[in-house]
């Protein structure tokens, strides 16, 4: 370990081989917190390459609790985190909006690390009981259309780094390979990046994949659809750019989307929003990203159609409905 923390402190750039280790190391308790810390940093000052990048996701996959869904076309709606905009936790409740228009969605996340609350403190705040068994998960998507993957409980690596991520409170490559290691691996999915350069990245990668993608960007810095700036996004079919008048909304203030100081008021805003008791700029702002999510999975329809379908699922309850089913299955 002392080598590649020489190495990457002298600028040097990892091999696959020499990266893909380091995870598993990582993973098995070979690293100190120290050591951890180190190699994580090093990553703060300059991105993984494409080659690092993907031996760190290929490790993390090789070594996660297997899971099997007796599910086809499944979608997952997953952001990097990181972006510092501490945002209302916009792809959860677009998840369950999904879900409540008759959509598979396989959810992996996190606790929130650089930002207030995660997908799994909103969970977790109301009940819902983290597991790995695929008979419990495949259990909550015949009954709710959505399960939830609670990353460590799936990941060693990520397990433990988490008291090193929870102290360093500031993004690290984790944050970038969350959405590329859904254990379930989903055929579809909607992936937000905080940069054009990681959306590059991405790119290279799921094009690699047989998986159909959209990776969205914000161009003021969101790794969401955040209504704030023109958003960029990232296909199979093509890259897209679009203002907010362009999707058919208004443009939204920073301040409009912002999810509170705690998990308690995390959550409370996600329910409400939820409800479709959410203020115009917070349900514009999530049916655009669950807009964009269905065009992932038809890309020839327009967005007019694509917002139709989920603004549907929102205002006829629907989409609670499914979050309190998966609340409910989960305790079962």
């Amino acid at each position: 370990m002392k080598q590649i923390l020489s190495d990457l402190f002298s600028h040097q750039i990892l091999t696959y081989d020499v990266a893909y280790n380091a995870l598993k190391q990582m993973a098995d308790g070979s690293m100190s917190e120290i050591e951890m810390s180190a190699f994580v940093s090093a990553y703060i000052m300059r991105f993984p390459t494409l080659s690092e990048i993907k031996a760190f996701r290929d490790a993390l996959l090789s070594l996660a609790v297997p899971v099997k869904l007796e599910h086809d076309n499944l979608i997952d709606v997953c952001g990097t985190g990181g972006d510092g905009k501490n945002t209302f936790n916009i792809s959860t409740a677009s998840a369950f909006v999904l879900a409540g228009a008759g959509y598979k969605v396989a959810k992996h996340g996190n606790y929130g690390v650089s930002s207030v609350s995660g997908s799994s403190n909103i969970l977790e705040y109301f009940g819902y009981k983290f597991t790995n068994q695929s008979d419990a998960l495949n259990k909550q998507l015949d009954q709710a259309n959505i399960c939830f993957m609670h990353a460590p409980q799936f990941h060693p690596a990520m397990k433990q780094i988490a008291p090193v991520r929870r102290t360093l409170k500031i993004k690290t490559f984790f944050n970038m390979l969350g959405p590329m290691v859904n254990p379930a691996r989903p055929q579809y999915q909607l992936v937000g990046v905080y940069n054009a350069e990681l959306a590059r990245l991405y790119s290279y990668l799921y094009q690699a994949q047989n998986v159909q993608y959209s990776i969205i960007h914000s161009t003021s810095g969101y790794d969401e659809i955040s209504l704030t700036s023109e958003v960029r996004i990232n296909t199979p079919h093509g890259d897209f750019s679009y203002l907010p008048s362009e999707l058919g909304f208004e443009k939204t203030h920073e301040d409009e989307i912002t999810g509170g100081n705690n998990v308690d008021e995390a959550a409370l805003m996600f329910e409400k929003i939820l409800t479709n008791n959410g203020t115009q700029a917070q349900t514009n702002v999530l049916l655009a990203n669950t807009a964009a999510a269905i065009r992932t999975f038809h890309p020839n329809k327009n967005w007019e159609e694509c917002k139709e379908i989920a603004a549907e699922s929102l205002h006829s309850g629907k989409a609670y409905q499914k979050f309190k089913k998966l609340i409910e299955t989960s305790s079962l």
